[in-house]
């Protein structure tokens, strides 16, 4: 490890041509001088909050203890020691997720315009801490001056539970890696086929049926390969407020996914008269799309969707619930006299308005409630399947004008096409994005290239694209150490996407600065691809 604290503190004092210096962080902040002084953190030095700081201090007493092996103290008063501070005025310049952070000869002071802002410049300075010269009693911080604030409001790591389940713990984890890369956003993919993984005191068959399945397809798509091993698995409710409120003291907002109206099968077989096929007697043991989904005609499956979704409101703070929507086999519906007759009643051309008109009224739903729709981006009735047939998509119905889109597939010109008819986006184009893509398919610094704002796209558009997310799909990992090779590094890559300025961003310095993560990774049990397991590491 002390290599890694030479290297990058000789990095530390090299300016980069046209973008400023680096402070060795990850994601690159906006702007950084570094000057000659240097600050001392011992088990003495105080930590100075006003009171709407009183949280942020503790977090940052925990990190100085793992280093220090002592409590320092927290002082309400003082101009010596390491002092945070909100400034509402700071919103105006650096945004609600900003701060400031300076480190002099007599004190580190961290600043911004919410207590959001300088829980991510304690971030910064864990990192700086990670690589700084240290021994048990002291930890010397190089000075040097830094003005941040992220590119997009939403960065998003995705977790599909509904094929594996991994267990909070595991969750904690990503959320604690996701915290040191300000990261905001946990999409956290619940319900699919092959599993229903939440509890929901109305339908309790959801998890006694629904999270376990006999078997699993292993050796990729299509392969008749099976692992021989049941599999299950679920979170109660009381275990998903302790992650909620894990995640909250760590500023990351929990999304839930609820897949509607395919990807139901775990759903189906817990209670057969949801689906329209009717054919189901147990949760699937195979990957893919599969043909079955809600029966949308039937009066029945909005009362059980509405339940659910009321539980899910309940349970999870955020005003934003992701309804999935992707994936959709339209063949069950076409041969379904009831819903054919629905669609007749209701003056609905196509399978595709179908679609539409479903989403809508769970959207309206959602927001009679007080909460907002997100899909992917199949809920805008776009034909992005080669397995869908085009007469199907002809669509008269529109989606609902506040849904958030979460593009995933699909050439990319339907980015701009949905941003000029007034949607926001959130870019998670699977060529780019998807973590269950090998790194042949998607290598590290393809990872790191990815720009959400399509080309092309008009400046007066560009704030209706959000963020950007990376989706670890779980198909086909099984064990916690398969999630953790596809994840990391590349977390950190889409990190900085979603974080550093265009101006900022430098592959070369990446990589510089990625290296004490790499060391820290291990450390902590992460299990990395082997290629990143030494220093100078090579992805080729």
């Amino acid at each position: 490890m002390n290599n890694f604290k030479t290297v990058l503190s000789l990095i530390f004092l090299l300016p980069l041509l046209g973008i400023g210096q680096n402070a060795g962080i990850i994601p690159q902040p906006l702007k950084v001088v570094m000057k000659k002084e240097a600050f001392n953190i011992t088990a003495m030095t105080p930590i100075i909050a006003d009171d709407t700081n009183r949280g942020n201090a503790s977090f940052l007493q925990k990190i100085l203890k793992d280093k220090l092996h002592k409590d320092l103290p927290i002082k309400g008063k003082g101009d010596k020691g390491i002092i945070l501070g909100t400034n509402p005025q700071l919103t105006a310049s650096l945004g609600e997720e900003g701060y400031t952070l300076n480190v002099g000869d007599k004190s580190i002071s961290i600043m911004a315009g919410t207590t959001t802002g300088v829980f991510y410049g304690i971030q910064s300075l864990q990192q700086l801490m990670d690589t700084a010269n240290s021994t048990s009693r002291n930890i010397v911080i190089s000075g040097m001056e830094i003005e941040d604030c992220p590119r997009f409001a939403w960065r998003a790591f995705m977790l599909d539970e509904g094929r594996y389940f991994k267990g909070k713990e595991q969750v904690k984890k990503l959320l604690d890696q996701m915290s040191l890369l300000k990261m905001n956003i946990f999409h956290w993919h619940l319900t699919d086929d092959q599993g229903w993984r939440l509890e929901i005191k109305k339908y309790p068959k959801l998890t006694q049926v629904g999270s376990t399945r006999s078997d699993s397809q292993i050796g990729g798509w299509d392969s008749p390969e099976r692992s021989k091993v049941s599999h299950s698995g679920y979170y109660t409710q009381e275990e998903v407020k302790e992650i909620i409120a894990y995640a909250s003291e760590r500023q990351i907002t929990i999304i839930p996914e609820i897949e509607i109206p395919g990807h139901a099968s775990a759903a189906i077989a817990s209670y057969p008269w949801l689906g329209t096929i009717g054919e189901l007697k147990e949760v699937p043991t195979v990957f893919g799309k599969l043909p079955d989904s809600y029966n949308v005609s039937d009066p029945r499956v909005y009362e059980f969707l509405e339940n659910v979704l009321t539980e899910v409101m309940d349970l999870f703070p955020s005003n934003i619930i992701h309804i999935g929507g992707d994936e959709v086999k339209f063949d069950a519906w076409k041969t379904s006299t009831e819903i054919q007759d629905f669609m007749k009643q209701n003056d609905l051309a196509t399978p595709g308005d179908m679609h539409i008109f479903f989403t809508n009224k769970i959207s309206n739903f959602l927001n009679s409630n007080g909460h907002r729709m997100m899909g992917w981006n199949e809920i805008l009735g776009e034909n992005v399947h080669e397995w869908q047939e085009d007469t199907d998509m002809e669509v008269k119905e529109n989606l609902a004008q506040n849904t958030l889109v979460h593009f995933w597939k699909g050439n990319l010109d339907l980015v701009s096409k949905a941003v000029r008819e007034g949607y926001e986006i959130v870019n998670s184009y699977h060529e780019y994005t998807y973590l269950d893509y090998s790194y042949k398919y998607i290598p590290l610094e393809k990872a790191y290239s990815f720009d959400p704002i399509p080309e092309g796209l008009e400046d007066s558009f560009h704030n209706k694209v959000i963020g950007s997310g990376c989706q670890m799909w779980g198909e086909w990992i099984p064990e916690v150490k398969d999630m953790d090779r596809m994840v990391f590094p590349r977390l950190a890559a889409y990190a900085e996407v979603g974080w550093s300025s265009l101006k900022r961003k430098d592959y070369t310095v990446f990589r510089s600065n990625l290296s004490y993560l790499l060391e820290k990774w291990k450390m902590n049990g992460i299990v990395l691809p082997q290629k990143f397991e030494k220093q100078d590491f090579d992805e080729k």
